[in-house]
């Protein structure tokens, strides 16, 4: 596997050692080991979640709140997404900047999400099932979020926005600069 750093620092892209022939393709999806040794993080994760979407949906930007926060490894194992980190962390030198990764089933790659950002994505193929891996056990309770549809990140989402699904809980969530986080420079993002 190979890892690729990215502009903000803990947020990174998994690439896979894929191994074709004429039957198709095998790829280790997760090793801990390997993830260790690679990247310098002992994570434990302890719940894999699934999601299939429709062109348009957009999912995010969420989190969990402390002590409930989770760290991510996502990828797309059909169709292609556009994914998103953003930094919500008080203090942090990039603290609202985003890194941005189209995950697809042919490109194989994953997105790590370091606690103490907000996460979403948007489908970009007719359907798309999206897989993740957390650290920590979903607690509803904890549940966070941004808007994903705030205009001050600059993100291009790559969907016109009267074309855009969103749940209702993900069109209440406050913008940014209205958004009082609950992490700080200091959380451990692993």
């Amino acid at each position: 596997m190979e890892v690729i750093k990215t502009a903000i620092e803990g947020v990174l892209i998994i690439e896979p050692k894929v191994f074709g022939d004429a039957r198709g393709y095998f790829l280790e999806s997760f090793n801990a080991k390997e993830f260790t040794e690679k990247t310098g993080l002992s994570i434990n994760f302890v719940q894999d979640n699934e999601s299939m979407s429709s062109y348009g949906v957009m999912r995010g930007l969420h989190f969990q709140r402390p002590p409930f926060t989770q760290s991510k490894l996502v990828r797309c194992v059909k169709g292609a997404v556009l994914d998103v980190a953003v930094d919500i962390r008080k203090g942090s030198p990039t603290y609202g900047q985003h890194v941005v990764v189209e995950l697809t089933e042919n490109n194989h790659r994953q997105f790590f999400v370091p606690r103490g950002f907000a996460h979403g994505f948007a489908v970009l193929s007719d359907v798309a099932v999206f897989q993740y891996k957390c650290d920590n056990f979903y607690a509803p309770q904890a549940d966070g979020g941004i808007s994903i549809l705030d205009e001050s990140l600059g993100i291009d989402w790559k969907i016109p926005t009267e074309k855009a699904l969103l749940s209702e809980k993900d069109t209440k969530h406050a913008l940014l600069k209205d958004f009082d986080s609950p992490f700080d420079i200091n959380v451990n993002l692993y």
